[in-house]
């Protein structure tokens, strides 16, 4: 950097610094010689020393120029056609005017500020008071609140089951779910639970006649109190232990029959999120056998249920939510369902927070596109905006091709689960979930690099998505155990099998390349090898989002979609590989935000 090939970036004032004439009695170390009397002598040729200009001056080094524009006030919805056409497709076209409202709400200047300080003040635990009571009680940032009015308010919680089936009101509650995790995903945790946890409850008519209203009110109200007190109430699930992870059938926790027909639980959970919900569905080993219950934060006379936060967790991402390891010092639940039948009974909260998990990812990689997009729209290069530029226009349209097809596949599981569709959710859901997460990270960190070293500063805001990216993938079975789930259902669950195929075959005949991908598949099914589950729930997941796309999609976005996953060489390159035939201009076009 000495040699001034810095000089465009960092420049040096320098000043002419006055030097004393030498009267023959300084020295810069040496002895000090006597002067000539037949020679003239010179004072030394100063050398320029740099000093600190003056405050205020301009320094010539801060012109700012290139730079990209703020984001805010964009409509999500006008540079999303593939969210607009899954919305009319899955029977919820009635919902867009209102979703076009929330989405300009999330992409405001405020709600911006609130996600971002939302994770940068993270939770904190307050375990007792001043006066050494014990309290358990987690500290959030008004920002955290924000969040959670907003997605109360609009209904993304428990509001859709008031619903009658079929009504489309699970696909705009996706749709807006997956707006929202744009904005900031980590308080969508627990709008994620809650959303999940009214199915389960279900399973006992007189506990769900009692939660169901303040799970679906679209009210947010924070703090402890008896949950028939609140306007709004929030559920959570509590299930992995320190030595079972997801072998819950592993816990420890148990569970003793009470005289007026509670039960009382000891025990530990190693990983809930969310602790300060109303209440939360967890499991424990009743006589019987591992068994659900719901727990409450405050039981009805107005106390403290003794469920000790012994810690919050210290994690890569979701850094606005809390997770906890918490201890049942006694705690007080009412049995859900029958007793030894725990995982059956939870496994409706499951599924349904697998489904958020699908939306999640797929919202996760489209904000980071959208990032992406607006970045090269308006910075150039070597004299070119990169938006004109051949290969930059490339590498979008993969990451665009790969979005689209994650928020189809997302929508339509939530058509499924508005239609009751259950044969195929129980085989294309953890199939998803496993490819879609499992993409993700690979999306955003393209995403990142396509903003150069902006990318990588925290104010750019991509490296929380990136740090966020790999949670769904990790949570409600990570990826070893969702391929297992998907190659179970497979061996045991034939109609699961045949809802997928016809929702696959439903496009057969329309591309060559699809064609010989779905008859592979077929040949996969039949293998039902564990070693082998992971490809199975590759290409089952990737066949439907090929299906979804030559049926549903524009021409260059099917064809370049198709033409890239589904050649014989495979298409687990990285992103910018498109064959020449892909319409890269046009996918670039239709994703940029205005």
């Amino acid at each position: 950097m000495a040699d001034g090939r810095m000089r465009g970036a960092e420049q040096t004032v320098t000043a002419q610094v006055p030097v004393p004439r030498s009267n023959g009695a300084e020295s810069d170390g040496a002895a000090a010689r006597p002067s000539s009397p037949t020679k003239a002598t010179s004072a030394p040729q100063a050398r320029p020393w740099p000093v600190a200009a003056p405050v205020g001056v301009d320094l010539g080094t801060h012109e700012v120029l290139n730079q990209v524009p703020p984001l805010a006030g964009y409509d999500p919805l006008a540079c999303d056609p593939a969210l607009v056409d899954a919305v009319r497709q899955e029977g919820a076209a009635d919902a867009l005017d209102d979703l076009a409202v929330l989405g300009r709400t999330l992409t405001t200047e405020q709600a911006r500020e609130d996600a971002r300080l939302a994770n940068e003040n993270s939770p904190v635990l307050r375990t007792h008071d001043r006066y050494g009571h014990r309290i358990d009680e987690v500290e959030f940032h008004p920002s955290w609140h924000r969040l959670m009015a907003l997605s109360v308010g609009w209904g993304l919680h428990g509001a859709p089951w008031q619903a009658e089936p079929g009504s489309g009101a699970h696909v705009a509650r996706a749709a807006g779910f997956y707006l929202v995790n744009q904005l900031e995903q980590g308080h969508c945790c627990p709008i994620s639970m809650t959303y999940a946890a009214i199915p389960a409850l279900r399973h006992d008519p007189d506990l769900a006649a009692r939660f169901e209203p303040g799970l679906m009110a679209r009210e947010y109200q924070p703090g402890l109190a008896r949950p028939d007190t609140k306007s709004g109430l929030l559920a959570g699930m509590s299930m992995t232990e320190k030595q079972g992870g997801s072998d819950v059938r592993a816990g420890t926790t148990v569970a003793a029959a009470r005289s007026d027909g509670t039960y009382e639980l000891i025990g530990h959970k190693w990983f809930t999120s969310a602790p300060m919900n109303d209440l939360f569905l967890t499991l424990a080993q009743a006589p019987g056998g591992l068994t659900c219950f719901v727990l409450p934060r405050v039981l009805p006379d107005g106390s403290r249920n003794p469920i000790r936060l012994q810690r919050l967790k210290d994690k890569l991402g979701n850094r606005s939510n809390a997770s906890a390891e918490l201890e049942y010092d006694g705690a007080i639940g009412w049995r859900l369902g029958d007793e030894g039948r725990g995982v059956a009974t939870i496994i409706e909260m499951v599924s349904m927070t697998r489904l958020d998990c699908v939306l999640g990812s797929a919202a996760i990689m489209r904000a980071a596109l959208t990032e992406a997009a607006h970045h090269v729209a308006h910075r150039s290069a070597f004299g070119l905006r990169l938006a004109d530029t051949p290969l930059m226009q490339t590498v979008i349209a993969d990451l665009a091709l790969e979005s689209e097809a994650a928020t189809s596949l997302a929508l339509r599981l939530a058509g499924a689960t508005d239609r009751g569709e259950r044969e195929l959710l129980r085989l294309a859901l953890p199939a998803s979930k496993y490819l879609v997460c499992k993409r993700t990270p690979a999306v955003v960190a393209e995403a990142l690099e396509c903003l150069g070293g902006n990318g990588y500063v925290e104010d750019s805001g991509l490296p929380r998505l990136y740090r966020e990216a790999p949670l769904n993938s990790i949570w409600e079975g990570s990826g070893n155990v969702t391929a297992l789930d998907v190659l179970r259902a497979v061996i045991r669950e034939p109609d699961s099998v045949d809802a997928v195929l016809a929702e696959i075959d439903a496009a057969t005949g329309t591309d060559e390349w699809f064609d010989r991908g779905v008859r592979e598949l077929r040949t996969e099914l039949r293998s039902r090898e564990e070693r082998r589950a992971r490809r199975l729930a590759e290409m089952l997941a990737l066949c439907l989002q090929g299906s979804l796309l030559l049926r549903r999609a524009p021409e260059e976005v099917a064809s370049a979609f198709v033409s890239s996953r589904f050649l014989p060489d495979g298409p687990w390159r990285t992103a910018g590989t498109l064959p020449a035939e892909a319409h890269a201009r046009a996918l670039l076009q239709r994703i940029t935000p205005t």
